[in-house]
């Protein structure tokens, strides 16, 4: 994340906090311990004085949206897995709740406390970082930052194989817990074709340390349990060590828009991208007429788009040929215009332009928060019914929202669509929930694609989920038996 992202995400963390429509419904505080003077001895010979916080606590309380704030009382910055497995085993016998958090870049509230859980800080965890460039394969630290492992693996000839726009301060730890997609999943595909192992320290009597997985790319010798925690938000246990496979860093990159008329000529788009660049595609991304007009307004950004079309289409290859991936990428793109599909397109003729296209899609998320209070949503849907949702949500909400904006993951079905207000009303909220949850899931999508559930969504986890939810919490028994670990979320008891 380059300095003027970082300066637009500390803007946000400046604005007045509204607790949103889950936060209010979130259960009455279960029968946890309170912290004790005696609970804050402990921790200080486990971590030192100086890796035990108990004042200026709002950036660990407050959610990086400012839309959830916690109470807690205690702060730790533990650095190993010792130290964690002291803490987990200490809180398991005092029966005190915990709360693990990363870089604090979620968008959901599930990584800040709902009441006073201590907060398990990874920032500091971020010592070991051990990679095999024959293997292609990375063993670090959870609290390694995401772009510094993009720096560390760059001179090795790799990269991650996921991006985010929180990349400058989300931790890999976090990623794994959450479950991220990000921009290239069509491309490098899911967090769960790259992750072969994971260190987890377990909220259980001896406070377990356990490695789940291996170092291989091949080992079938057990059940693949390091999976369940892709998505997991710290549920099951803390995750100390993570070993991924990466990606060889592409030697050629090229990038377009397009402006489209037609939702369906977008889906058309689409599958000839497949047909076409087929194994160097690597974004498809989808931005509406109304998403652009908020950059334009909201970011003085402009379009590199004259013709101001319904749909702007975003597409990026990567590959190691830069001729032949521009002869492929040239040639897609005058078939899209041959027929008709596509009214406008222009691609990128260097880096500072394809820079200048990516920031327009990445800044979206933070583009509309300047209008006031966004309720933000992060579905997956049949790529028959992506837009259609947006289309019925602006029409629900005619002449209450300042503006409903689409843009998203299109090649994964993922909408991240965006209603914005001058400020929180409940008139909108109850339009909104549990409309846009129901019918979701009532069309074969998902209430969360890759942001997880946290506070926002806990009102809905259950939908569609039936026998699948109860299986969910036997297993959170079986690893968390107190149930401290981040209570009052996705799995509730």
């Amino acid at each position: 994340m380059n300095a003027s992202m970082r300066n637009v995400f500390r803007g946000i963390r400046t604005g007045q906090l509204i607790r949103s429509i889950a936060s209010v419904s979130a259960p009455q505080r279960a029968n946890y311990a309170l912290l004790h003077d005696s609970d804050l001895s402990f921790f200080d010979r486990i971590v030192g004085k100086e890796n035990v916080r108990t004042d200026d606590l709002d950036p660990y309380n407050t959610d990086f949206l400012k839309a959830y704030k916690g109470t807690s009382k205690c702060v730790l910055f533990p650095s190993s897995a010792d130290q964690v497995s002291a803490i987990l085993r200490h809180c398991y016998s005092r029966n005190i709740a915990v709360v693990p958090q990363s870089g604090n870049t979620g968008l959901v509230g599930a990584s800040v406390p709902v009441y006073d859980e201590i907060v398990l800080s990874m920032k500091k965890f971020n010592k070991n970082f051990h990679f095999d460039p024959n293997a292609g394969v990375l063993k670090c630290d959870s609290g390694w930052i995401l772009e510094e492992l993009y720096n560390r693996l760059s001179p090795e000839g790799y990269q991650m194989p996921w991006d985010l726009g929180s990349r400058g301060s989300c931790l890999i730890g976090g990623n794994v817990s959450t479950g991220v997609g990000g921009v290239r999943r069509l491309r490098f595909g899911s967090l769960h074709n790259h992750l072969l192992g994971l260190q987890v320290v377990l909220a259980d009597e001896r406070g377990s340390t356990v490695n789940f997985g291996s170092d291989m790319r091949k080992d079938n010798t057990n059940l693949h349990m390091h999976h369940l925690f892709i998505g997991g938000e710290g549920q099951l246990g803390i995750i100390c060590g993570v070993t991924v496979c990466v990606v060889p860093k592409p030697t050629s990159v090229q990038v377009a828009m397009l402006g489209v008329k037609t939702y369906s000529g977008c889906r058309e788009i689409l599958r000839l991208s497949k047909q076409h660049l087929g194994e160097i595609l690597s974004a498809f991304e989808l931005m509406d007429s109304e998403a652009m007009r908020c950059l334009k307004e909201n970011e003085k950004l402009d379009n590199v788009l004259t013709s101001d079309p319904p749909f702007n289409l975003l597409i990026e290859v990567m590959g190691s040929n830069e001729e032949h991936d521009k002869a492929k990428m040239e040639h897609f793109l005058s078939v899209t215009l041959e027929k008709g599909l596509a009214i406008d397109g222009v691609l990128a003729a260097n880096a500072q332009e394809r820079a200048y296209m990516w920031k327009l899609r990445k800044t979206l998320p933070l583009a509309p928060l300047h209008d006031g209070y966004v309720y933000k949503h992060d579905i997956s849907l049949p790529m028959d019914h992506f837009y259609t949702l947006s289309e019925l949500i602006r029409e629900r909400l005619k002449g209450f929202a300042t503006r409903v904006l689409t843009f998203g993951h299109m090649a994964d079905g993922d909408n991240h669509f965006n209603v914005s207000a001058k400020q929180y009303s409940p008139e909108i909220a109850s339009k909104l929930y549990p409309f846009v949850c129901e019918w979701t899931v009532e069309h074969g999508g998902s209430i969360s694609a890759e942001h997880g559930v946290g506070q926002e969504r806990r009102p809905y986890a259950r939908l569609g989920k039936g026998y699948e939810y109860e299986l969910a919490k036997v297993i959170k028994k079986q690893f968390d038996p107190h149930c401290i670990l981040s209570p009052y979320k996705m799995i509730t008891y």
